[in-house]
């Protein structure tokens, strides 16, 4: 008999919220730091599907290989791959692996293997369609899945769980390297495929300080678009760490002026801005240097290889502030390890 779900099939997904819901009827987990995955065991067939209900296996064979080993010959479950490094997690390992040569991604998984992080279980070992099973149902399921199948297991681990705000707002707090965020679901809903409702999830907003040195001209017009930041590292050396594009339009030509008087030859001495990613929907690569004599206090949501992974959100001048003073360490904290975490979800590794 086939299995009741196979790929591609919509993940459940959550809106973003500010803070986490209060009041009974919520379970909380940590939002992991990688990719959405669903795996797909059906005897000898395994199939890994992203969150875009693309195919992952082939990026990710320690991980096919890991649930092609479990006891359970059926099942369908639902997580994140991840890769540890340090006491966290690089999602910039992570973005590696998607790589068209079969030997550059054996490589890659040799030299830092993933995770697969299980927080839900859609289809058991029996072959029962647990979808329109209560989450509360489901936990259960899974922790009795977890319990029978993968305590031998190196790769798939448990994710915790929690109904506990409180629990789940130190987790909020310990959020970065490994963590980003938490995730608040409904306890009595089914799993809600392709769907939001009943499902959120907060991030933490962290503030920095950052040296304006550089912009980028707003499209079709020659006015500033968004200003570029940099920070510095120890020796002293100015290094790009993204940009800011909050700019209100009422101060948009007073900004301009005040950024082409400091049109300058160079202005980072460290890593430059490149030209535009291929998502950046047609924004210019070209961008202007500016003296880095100005400072900026923006709000990111998280930092990947030492950079913003998201655009920022410009707070305030920090016109008080040496551009001296702006360095990389206020963004390279070495966050919480992920391992005592992965043992609050009930399997010791």
């Amino acid at each position: 008999m086939p299995l009741p779900i196979t790929p591609p099939y919509a993940p459940m997904e959550a809106l973003a919220n500010d803070e986490l819901p209060s009041g009974s009827g919520w379970r909380f987990e940590p939002k992991w730091d990688g990719f959405r995955c669903l795996a797909f065991r059906d005897g000898v067939r395994l199939d890994l599907q992203s969150k875009s209900g693309r195919p992952l296996t082939r990026y990710f064979p320690e991980i096919a290989e890991a649930l092609r080993a479990l006891p359970a010959r059926r099942f369908v479950l639902d997580g994140e791959i991840v890769i540890p490094a340090g006491s966290g997690l690089s999602f910039d390992a992570l973005q590696q692996r998607i790589h068209p040569a079969a030997s550059r991604v054996a490589k890659l998984a040799l030299e830092h293997p993933a995770l697969m992080v299980a927080f839900d279980l859609l289809v058991d070992e029996r072959g029962r369609n647990l979808v329109a099973q209560q989450l509360r149902i489901r936990r259960q399921a899974l922790e009795r899945f977890a319990s029978a199948h993968l305590r031998g297991s190196d790769r798939i681990r448990l994710s915790p769980s929690t109904a506990s705000r409180p629990r789940a707002v130190r987790w909020l707090a310990r959020s970065g390297r490994a963590l980003d965020g938490v995730i608040a679901k409904r306890d009595d809903l089914p799993y809600r495929s392709g769907e939001r409702d009943g499902m959120v999830k907060v991030k933490p907003v962290r503030t920095v300080d950052c040296v304006v040195a550089g912009f980028r001209w707003r499209e079709g017009t020659r006015l500033v678009g968004s200003l570029l930041l940099g920070l510095h590292d120890q020796a002293g050396v100015l290094h790009h760490v993204g940009f800011t594009s909050g700019i209100r339009d009422v101060e948009r030509d007073e900004l301009t002026r005040r950024m082409v008087k400091l049109v300058a030859p160079s202005s980072f001495t460290g890593r430059a801005p490149g030209g535009p990613s291929r998502w950046a929907g047609g924004r210019s690569a070209e961008w202007v240097p500016v003296r880095p004599e100005l400072v900026v206090e923006v709000a990111y949501d998280q930092v990947t290889g030492e950079r913003f992974r998201h655009g920022t959100r410009l707070l305030r001048w920090r016109l008080d502030k040496a551009p001296e003073q702006c360095g990389l360490d206020q963004i390279t904290a070495t966050g919480h390890g992920y391992g005592a975490l992965l043992r609050v979800g009930g399997i010791a590794h």
